[in-house]
């Protein structure tokens, strides 16, 4: 085929280099429909993976593997439809991820509460996956442990089956302080390098901590809190479903609400703290009691899912003063956000911080590449003003 004349300004050529096809565009005929350009631009500029291909192809993804690695039985069906998708998406392999694939396989074990139960987790989840494909061709399995959020025994159980699985690295969310560590220490004594997130313990010396200041966070409740609010009253500061005694990161917001009305900030204000579990049949009841307080300004909730419990339950009482604060941006949250019962979210990025500590414990193992021992996330306050835009935004 002839080389096109070179073009006035009035056209725009597109060269595809594998199949020597060039199309010319005028701007006042058209050749080709511009979402087709469009859509091919798209494609070329995504990092494909195996399961993208085998979905455009109509196979499964261990057919396509065995395309690109030339190895087993494939039938003559199957080999056109996956080189002609190739063909269209300008296929290269990633050959540092080849190389390095053809190493020995590492695996990194991942300890969280069971999302199958908590919304929180479940975004956590979604962090993992997302990690996961990120680092599979790379050689690296990502290998989620889950355990009953509320069973200390239970994060014993699992935290002696990931040590006996031997994984080069492991990546953990330390709920239970005294468990957690204990673990960690094994962890240290057999040279396996570990990655906290969520919740930070500084004396176990993990290999790098992502997740935000909790204390910070804690302050920055108290300072929303304080809002508007004049002269005197009280606060109740909640820790639903959970054992706040053995939870660090509770007790880390709570110092830190308390901290901001410590400071002469004109403001006179009583604060107590109660520790309620939202599977007792008297949950509803204990919260409306304390709505019947009327010296009760706000209440601060320091996890995620109870707080749109806590919301519903305000919704629908005569309490409609109440300043209610929180995290995460679950569904259950931003609902009662929205409506205005929720008035701020502080959001903690969970999903994303699964996945940057996936990757710290991935680059460690695969470059030896030296991680920040300490990556806080901002605090960002969500409210009812700028969630659509924030969740618009893509940064979610």
């Amino acid at each position: 085929m002839m080389h096109p004349a070179p073009i006035d300004k009035g056209k725009l050529t597109f060269c595809t280099i594998k199949s020597k096809l060039y199309i010319e565009l005028c701007t006042h005929t058209v050749k080709l429909c511009a979402k087709t350009v469009n859509f091919q631009i798209k494609v070329n500029q995504k990092n494909i993976r195996i399961k993208d291909i085998a979905k455009m192809a109509g196979v499964s993804e261990g057919t396509v593997d065995r395309v690109l690695h030339n190895r087993g039985n494939i039938s003559s069906q199957a080999l056109i439809k996956v080189n002609e998708v190739l063909e269209k998406i300008h296929y290269k392999p990633n050959l540092i991820a080849r190389s390095l694939g053809k190493g020995k396989n590492q695996s990194v074990a991942v300890i969280i509460p069971q999302p199958k139960i908590d919304p929180y987790w479940a975004e956590v989840e979604l962090g993992i996956a997302q990690a996961k494909d990120e680092w599979d061709n790379y050689g690296i399995a990502v290998v989620p442990y889950y355990y009953d959020h509320d069973g200390i025994s239970a994060f014993e159980t699992i935290a002696a089956e990931v040590l006996k699985s031997k994984p080069e690295g492991v990546v953990i969310a330390p709920i239970y302080y005294p468990q957690a560590l204990s673990a960690l220490r094994l962890l240290h004594d057999q040279k396996i390098p570990y990655v906290l997130f969520n919740d930070n313990i500084p004396e176990s010396k993990p290999l790098s901590f992502i997740g935000q200041d909790l204390f910070q966070s804690g302050m920055l409740a108290g300072q929303l809190m304080g809002l508007g609010l004049e002269g005197q009253g009280e606060l109740t500061v909640l820790h639903v479903g959970e054992d706040v005694k053995d939870s660090v990161y509770l007790m880390e917001k709570e110092k830190g609400f308390r901290e901001f009305f410590k400071k002469d900030n004109g403001l006179a204000v009583k604060i107590t703290s109660l520790n309620l579990d939202h599977n007792e049949k008297s949950f509803a009841k204990q919260i409306e009691k304390l709505l019947l307080n009327k010296n009760i300004k706000g209440l601060f909730v320091t996890t995620s899912k109870p707080i749109g419990l806590v919301a519903s339950i305000v919704e629908h009482s005569a309490r409609k003063d109440i300043r209610l604060i929180g995290y995460d941006m679950l569904e259950e949250n931003l609902k009662y956000l929205k409506k205005g019962v929720i008035h701020f979210l502080i959001n903690q990025n969970p999903k994303r911080q699964a996945f940057v500590g996936i990757s710290h414990m991935a680059n460690h193992l695969l470059f030896k590449k030296e991680v920040s021992a300490i990556e806080l996330f901002p605090l960002e306050i969500i409210t009812q003003q700028n969630v659509d835009s924030y969740i618009a935004s893509g940064i979610h």
